[in-house]
């Protein structure tokens, strides 16, 4: 299992992905999650950084979803300044979402990655999917008791990542 908790990539915010770095690992789709990976939850509309940032990407070709666990009108209403196809109550790491995105979009599965800020939902689905995954850090993490669990639960895939990263630099 702990395979699937392992991010492909990892970045400080999401703004640092850049059209060069999606076209040089050829990924034309991001399914992304909104709740602390491009948002904190409770911005109800997406900023104009990450506006912009969508902009800027579908003016490089780069196609964009958005796949929630969040009620549908909250992702409704957060998608009504983007327009891009949406899912919401996707039950991640339910697969059936990313499937629908990727055909929604089309985009074979080789062209796209999941961008999100946990491991137990995002990077696990697109795992269990077959595409690969992007991590950042949450925005404004939640400091309940589960989901500070959650986070020490996370550290050691995370030291991992790290640790294969070192090593494929040090070649």
């Amino acid at each position: 299992m702990g395979r699937f908790l392992i991010p492909d990539f990892v970045f400080d915010c999401f703004s640092d992905i850049t059209p060069a770095f999606l076209a040089e690992n050829r990924i034309c789709a991001l399914l992304c999650d909104i709740d602390n990976t491009l948002s904190p939850y409770e911005d109800a509309l997406p900023s104009e950084a990450v506006r912009a940032w969508v902009s800027r990407l579908a003016d490089c070709g780069v196609r964009i979803a958005l796949i929630s666990n969040n009620s549908a009108a909250r992702v409704e209403q957060y998608n009504s300044a983007l327009s891009v196809p949406a899912y919401a109550d996707s039950k991640k790491p339910c697969r059936a979402p990313y499937r629908a995105a990727m055909e929604a979009l089309c985009v074979p599965k080789e062209q796209c990655a999941v961008l999100g800020d946990q491991l137990f939902t995002d990077v696990w689905s697109a795992q269990l999917v077959g595409i690969r995954s992007i991590l950042v850090p949450p925005i404004r993490d939640k400091k309940t008791l589960f989901f500070r669990f959650k986070r020490a639960l996370e550290t050691p895939f995370m030291k991992r990542y790290y640790r294969l990263e070192k090593k494929a630099d040090d070649r």
